[in-house]
């Protein structure tokens, strides 16, 4: 008899850049999605869904031997197998597809809301927390010059972080056009020069140098600052960074800008106003604040969760106005997790006429990770939120009706498909993270009732809240008529949602 050939096993593995998501964190994050939608569409803001990939001159590139895009990323290039010399280019972020639809469609009703999610692409060198493929959940108003445009852009920053459970964040804003007139305003030159790296002269714009040094107050703080605006910078590791070379009197009005109040909108503005009024193109960018401002009280955002702040420099070749970040209070080393700006420069490359447009996108993957780090994410490996026990297989077809009518009220369930051994399956309920086991046998249906099994108490709260009597009192099996199973599931889901608020409260 002859043997059947080897078959060859292939190794499982994962290209270089790229990761699985399994279900504990995909299932987060879909809800934590399904979340920041609501809030989008709350505010009428449309989905958009543009391919993966695009033509290359379309991302910015008609060299094949340049790989890099319009936004700094570097681009997927992929061959079409029936065109042969023909690539094609796999987005590197939302906007750029954004800008050739609004080009493309100029029927499009003006202005323009739209939200996107989906995944991009970026050739970029992989490391912790950096994937060449990621998330982007963008929102963006296009065709309005007015700032009332942009202030609605931080009112959705505000609620989105709120929706998310968060309250202790900060919604910092600036604008680039008082950036650019604080460097007139403080005496900046407008020149290139050189410095001495490594042995070798390099030439500098003096304006953007001292714009991203500017950029590095969060890191450095006032005396930082102060040395890269000057003859430069020794870091931690002693690295020596090249200062820009400003005279003292220029450092001291940057620094003076630096140290205006970021606590009331109303202070800032004033402050701003008495620094550097005088100058015409800060005096702009303080009316668009100002302009905000009256938005943002209007619609009740308070200075605790939106302000101006002097210290944000960000898009310096990409933004035109006001620019914002979000960073979280608690979790300050999660750095900016939502950001955006102004951007009037969006079809430009499509056609000649200039379309205001101002947005933003969420961090999707970062900011999942700093609500996992401050337990505002219920960690479960399954949206199941009842499983059915089986302790009589005879019993099967009526395991199978609970299902189908917790089912159709809209309550995930699944009937256990393993063995009998019931204290496998509570521990397959307690690995899923499943909030309610079902258990009936033959006696509970003779007598038409089942009983309700509080899993997460039992996960959460005998080892947490154990001060919490009002919790204690109630016991975490209850037995229930089955003509009423469809209530009390849900009166026990609110209770363990109210209780969960609580030790997050308590956790806070």
């Amino acid at each position: 008899m002859s043997q059947k050939p080897k078959q060859l096993k292939v190794e499982p593995r994962l290209l270089r850049g790229f990761r699985d998501i399994l279900p504990e964190d995909l299932i987060a994050r879909d809800r934590m999605i399904g979340a920041i939608r609501g809030v989008f569409e709350a505010h009428g803001f449309a989905p958009l869904a543009t391919p993966a990939l695009e033509p290359l001159d379309v991302l910015g590139r008609t060299d094949l031997e340049d790989d890099s895009g319009t936004g700094g990323g570097s681009i997927f290039r992929v061959v079409d197998p029936d065109e042969p010399g023909a690539f094609y280019g796999m987005r590197f972020d939302m906007t750029v597809p954004l800008a050739r639809v609004v080009s493309q469609y100029p029927d499009l009703p003006r202005p323009f809301r739209r939200y996107a999610v989906g995944p991009v692409y970026r050739v970029d060198k992989p490391g912790p927390g950096r994937f060449r493929e990621f998330l982007q959940f963008d929102l963006d108003i296009v065709g309005s010059e007015k700032m009332e445009a942009d202030a609605e852009i931080v009112s959705c920053m505000v609620e989105t972080l709120q929706a998310l459970g968060l309250e202790r964040f900060k919604v910092r804003v600036n604008n680039r056009k008082i950036l650019s007139g604080a460097l007139e305003f403080a005496g900046v030159p407008d020149e290139q020069r050189e410095a001495k790296v490594a042995g070798r002269s390099v030439a500098f714009d003096v304006r953007l140098e001292t714009l991203r040094s500017l950029d590095k107050f969060d890191r450095v703080g006032f005396d930082g600052i102060a040395e890269l605006l000057g003859g430069g910078r020794r870091d931690e590791t002693g690295d020596f960074k090249f200062g820009v070379g400003l005279a003292d009197t220029c450092i001291d009005k940057l620094l003076a800008f630096l140290r205006v109040p970021n606590r009331a909108r109303a202070e800032s503005l004033e402050a701003l106003r008495a620094l550097m009024g005088g100058n015409a193109l800060a005096s702009e960018g303080i009316s668009e604040l100002a302009e905000i401002d009256a938005v943002l009280t209007a619609l009740g955002v308070a200075d605790a969760h939106a302000a101006f702040d002097m210290t944000i420099v960000r898009g310096l070749a990409y933004y035109t106005g006001p620019v914002f970040e979000a960073v979280l209070l608690d979790a300050p080393e999660f750095g900016s997790v939502f950001s955006g700006g102004r951007y009037d420069g969006l079809v430009q490359r499509f056609q000649s006429a200039e379309i205001p447009a101002v947005g933003a996108s969420v961090g999707v993957d970062r900011l999942l990770v700093a609500l996992q780090h401050l337990k505002l994410v219920e960690r479960r490996s399954s949206p199941t939120e009842v499983l059915i026990t089986v302790m009589d297989p005879s019993q099967r077809n009526q395991y199978l009706a609970m299902a189908a009518e917790l089912r159709r009220a809209g309550i995930a369930t699944e009937v256990f498909l393993g063995g009998r051994n019931f204290g496998k399956q509570l521990k397959y309920a307690d690995r899923l993270g499943i909030p309610i086991a079902l258990i009936a046998g033959g006696d509970e249906f003779s007598r038409g009732e089942v009983a309700l099994k509080d899993l997460w108490a039992g996960r959460e709260l005998s080892k947490q809240l154990a001060s919490f009597e009002e919790w204690r009192e109630n016991p975490t099996q209850v037995t229930v008529a089955r003509a009423r199973l469809i209530d009390e599931v849900r009166a026990m889901r609110e209770r363990q949602r109210h209780f969960e608020q609580k030790l997050r409260s308590a956790q806070a």
